[in-house]
């Protein structure tokens, strides 16, 4: 399912970093450049940046349960 829907983006870099660890600020830019409102992630790092600009990254089973259990 997420093959089928992938969306490829060149993201440019943030300007700023914005997790603890620079190797996520990666992820965030790609959302932003998606227009992405969800991370799914069991980084910690992410987790820990969770609502910056309106982005929320949440763990795998709660995507699956907020979000897939609802489809």
């Amino acid at each position: 399912m997420l093959a089928t829907h992938a969306l490829m983006v060149a993201a440019p870099p943030l300007p700023e970093p914005v997790s603890p660890d620079p190797a996520d600020d990666m992820f965030l830019a790609a959302a932003l450049a998606s227009n992405t409102s969800v991370i799914v992630s069991g980084d910690r790092h992410l987790l820990g940046v969770n609502g910056w600009r309106g982005i929320t990254v949440i763990k795998p089973r709660a995507f699956v349960t907020d979000y897939l259990d609802a489809i």
